[in-house]
């Protein structure tokens, strides 16, 4: 078979979509391939693909067992013999599973990087014919990349071992350097396909913390936002669960997600997110591989460590292209936080360096003037127009003060409150200090006396930390992680002091931008709109009863599609954009019955009224 005959076939789709079928033919062809595609944009599709055209086994390399275990239910209900071998297996049923392999029955697997490299994987692979190895998440093996794993770089190996096996790399966030160490470390020669990081119909928005933020974001969902999905992302555990208390009591359907709750609870809950429209609170460790179309939103309620984990994250909004909001808190505890992990980590000191650089940029994104998408386009390596109409910057143009005065009345107080203990003092102390503030500690240290003492009274404690933020970020301010944070002057800050170095700082403007309305499935009339709550219906039980993922079965566009065409017979969804021949074997008389049944239902509905 052709790929558009697979394309059509197994996944119900037309025609290919950017250059996926480029990709395709140059697998098929003996040649490695780098992707860089942005999150939804079809990656698994270029080696999904031609491991039915290519005679043999495809290794998929995953990061994460829920990933590998959503791509394996797909294919399956699709008709594809794919496995994985993961550390949750029985060893009866791993055994079974490279049985499996050993007899040609599976097309293909998907391994973790670790498993992967490990003697008896490698020795197995030995004895059969690979015929591609797909590296997912490639970004990793990178020192560069923003979620840097060790052990994926142990998959150089490849290179030496299986020279005659293509390899395709794929991700969705890798800049210039990611992009060459990926090449370096798994590549050989390889032709590269870079897809536009572009996502127009996101509207990106950023907000520094005030005390009442958590406040502004249940207004924010239940204003216009309310029975939408959306994903609120947090820093750590306890303010997951924090926020998630603050929404519930707010009248909203929000849900927990992070590795401290119970696998069955984590599972429970990632089920209920793709049934029914709610709000998921969760940390990072939500969200690779999920793919449920119509997220509305993604909050974040601190600041990401870099600008691909805020554009990955913030990727899983909007995938059926109709508008979606970004919406980013950020203040001094973020950036304290962050680097302090950053600095306490086991980490060479090159991949601190790396991640200070990241964090700090991603900074510089969250307190810029200019636009946001002209910037994350830029430091991926595309061009950008200067606006693109559709951000807070744009919409709402903040300003730049000239703020060196400022800067160098928190330096001198920084500096004396240092001296008269030789070590140094935190942010809210010399903060207290500097805005003459008359508390206990002040007082007990003395610092009353210090000529510093007030003189930053004419402005509030919200901006001081503003100005400190871009102190530490641009390196005029030490930061002692390991004791008590306390901030030191660095010996860069001399020239600012000296007033030789201009200073600017980002103020707010006057308003906060509403809500973009999305409308539910406008392009349906109000019977078809009742089928489509019906379809809906019936997927929500049969992936229960399957023990997959509703999106797996079909996605809300194509719902859409068959109540839009009303199939009486399963011959009738031929051609229905992600329906092929095994999902119309599968659900085909289902589907119609549900139809059938729904139309019964409405003629009745129309003879009462007539009545």
């Amino acid at each position: 078979m052709t790929s558009e005959d697979i394309l059509k076939r197994y996944f119900g789709y037309e025609t290919f979509r950017g250059f996926q079928k480029e990709v395709i033919d140059t697998i098929v062809s003996g040649t490695d391939a780098l992707v860089l595609m942005p999150t939804g944009g079809g990656k698994s599709l270029c080696y999904q693909i031609p491991a039915l055209m290519l005679d043999g086994l495809t290794v998929v390399v995953s990061p994460l067992i829920a990933l590998m275990k959503d791509q394996v239910d797909m294919l399956a209900d699709v008709g594809i013999e794919a496995r994985s071998l993961n550390s949750t297996q029985t060893f009866e049923d791993a055994c079974d599973v490279i049985r499996e392999i050993r007899s040609g029955e599976v097309k293909l697997l998907y391994v973790a990087p670790e498993r992967l490299v490990s003697p008896r994987m490698l020795a197995l692979l030995d004895e059969i014919k690979v015929s591609l190895f797909a590296v997912d998440e490639a970004h990793c093996i990178s020192v560069w990349g923003h979620d840097f794993r060790p052990e994926y770089q142990q998959l150089d190996i490849l290179k030496n071992r299986y020279p005659n096996v293509p390899r395709l790399a794929l991700t969705a966030t890798a800049d210039e350097q990611t992009r060459n160490e990926i090449v370096s470390r798994l590549l050989n020669n390889p032709k590269v396909f870079l897809d536009s990081f572009d996502r127009p119909n996101i509207r990106y928005r950023m907000y520094e913390k005030n005390k009442g933020f958590i406040q502004e974001i249940i207004d924010f969902i239940t204003g216009e936002h309310m029975h939408e999905s959306g994903i609120v992302y947090c820093a750590t555990r306890n303010k997951t669960q924090a926020v998630a208390s603050a929404l519930k009591a707010a009248g909203i359907d929000a849900l927990v997600y992070h590795a401290g709750l119970e696998n069955e609870q984590r599972e429970a809950n990632q089920a209920a997110f793709f049934e029914r429209d709610c709000v998921m609170v969760a940390t990072i460790a939500f969200g690779m591989g999920i793919d449920k179309p119509d997220v509305r939103f993604i909050i974040h309620v601190d600041m990401p460590k870099s600008i691909e984990s805020f554009f990955q994250e913030t990727g899983r909004a909007g995938r059926d292209g109709k508008p979606a909001e970004s919406v980013l808190y950020y203040g001094l505890e973020d950036l304290m936080t962050q680097r302090a992990f950053i600095e306490q980590s086991d980490a060479d000191d090159l991949h601190k360096q790396v991640s200070l650089h990241k964090l700090e940029s991603m900074l510089a994104l969250a307190e810029s003037v200019t636009c946001r998408r002209a910037q994350l386009l830029t430091y991926f390596g595309e061009e950008a127009a200067e606006s693109c109409g559709n951000c807070d910057n744009c919409q709402n143009p903040p300003v730049a003060r000239d703020a060196q005065v400022d800067a160098q009345k928190l330096l001198s107080c920084i500096y004396r409150c240092s001296k008269t203990n030789g070590l140094g003092f935190g942010a809210s102390h010399v903060i207290n200090v500097l805005r003459g503030e008359n508390n206990a500690k002040v007082f007990e240290r003395r610092h009353d006396e210090l000529p510093t003492f007030g003189i930053g009274r004419d402005h509030t404690m919200k901006y001081w930390r503003r100005v400190l933020r871009q102190l530490i970020t641009k390196h005029y301010v030490n930061v002692n992680y390991q004791v008590a944070n306390v901030l030191t002057v660095s010996e860069k800050a001399k020239t600012l002091l000296r007033g030789q170095e201009p200073f600017f700082i980002r103020v707010e403007g006057a308003k906060k931008l509403a809500s973009q309305k999305v409308l539910n499935h406008e392009d349906l009339d109000d019977a078809e709109q009742r089928l489509f709550s019906l379809l809906r219906q019936w997927r929500r039980e049969c992936a229960m009863e399957n023990a997959i993922a509703a999106y797996n079965i079909f996605p809300d566009a194509t719902l859409i599609q068959i109540a839009k065409r009303k199939p009486e017979q399963p011959s009738d969804l031929v051609g229905i954009s992600g329906i092929g021949e095994k999902r119309i074997e599968r659900y085909g008389d289902a589907v119609c019955r549900i139809v059938n049944r729904w139309r019964e239902n409405e003629q009745t509905l129309a003879f009462s009224a007539m009545f």
